[in-house]
């Protein structure tokens, strides 16, 4: 059981969803009565929702695992621990260990396929947009961050970001690294991509001058291990299977 489980496939898209996962209402506000009526041996959460751990707490044991919470540290490394952790708790260790080595093993296989198309070393700045003059731009210490790391990739947002990994800034100071190229995922609102075409400020930045823009597919920029295994198969894929996408 997990709250909202209708934006798994917006935001999350892997691992797919279990058949019969059941919809505990929103994370703030999970419904009581059905929580009452699962009787779950371990209730997982996070810093985030440390206001309602008491609650939580009523009905099963609660395990908070921080992994974006200060102080700003390796998203990637701090996950594998919490893999470990929550293997051990649900007896399931030999479980996280293949986890964390498939994590490793993706992570080189796509330093292999990026290295092999000439890429290692390529400079990359990976945002979400939020409106057509803002985005969050992801640096050190973000997930995105730690895999560009061990996949030969050069994150291309060198000023600090926040404990998150992330910094929202106008799309002006993406001009601060023009070698860059911009990766930006989904999901994006076509009325935005039209209304960044016809921007002079965006046709004026140096990536789309030189036509290096990529569209990922969703990844969860606050994800775990298995986020940043799908960040690396999806961004070694677009870099040296697609098109740049304008």
């Amino acid at each position: 059981a997990i709250p909202s489980p209708g934006e798994w496939e917006q935001w999350v898209v892997e691992p797919a969803l279990p058949p019969g996962i059941v919809n505990l209402g929103t994370d703030r506000e999970p419904n009581l009565e059905l929580l009452a009526a699962l009787k779950p041996d371990l209730i997982v959460s996070t810093p985030y929702l440390d206001g309602i751990r008491p609650l939580l707490e009523r009905f099963a044991p609660t395990r908070t695992f921080s992994v974006y919470a200060p102080p700003a540290g390796s998203a990637y490394e701090r996950s594998s621990r919490a893999t470990r952790e929550m293997a051990a708790d649900v007896g399931r260790r030999e479980a996280g260990e293949d986890v964390i080595a498939r994590a490793q093993a993706t992570m080189e296989e796509a330093r292999r396929q990026l290295a092999a198309a000439g890429l290692a070393g390529r400079s990359l700045l990976v945002v979400n947009f939020l409106d057509t003059r803002h985005v969050r731009v992801y640096g050190r210490g973000s997930l995105f961050g730690d895999v560009m790391e061990r996949t030969g990739l050069v994150n291309g947002w060198t000023k600090p970001s926040n404990y998150w990994g992330f910094s929202t800034v106008g799309i002006e100071e993406l001009a601060q690294s023009p070698a860059s190229s911009l990766v930006y995922l989904e999901p994006i609102s076509a009325d935005t991509l039209g209304r960044l075409a016809a921007s002079p400020l965006w046709n004026s930045l140096p990536f789309v001058k030189a036509g290096r823009i990529h569209r990922l597919p969703p990844v969860l920029m606050f994800g775990m291990l298995p986020s940043a295994m799908r960040f690396a198969r999806q961004i070694a894929r677009v870099l040296t299977e697609a098109p740049s996408d304008g």
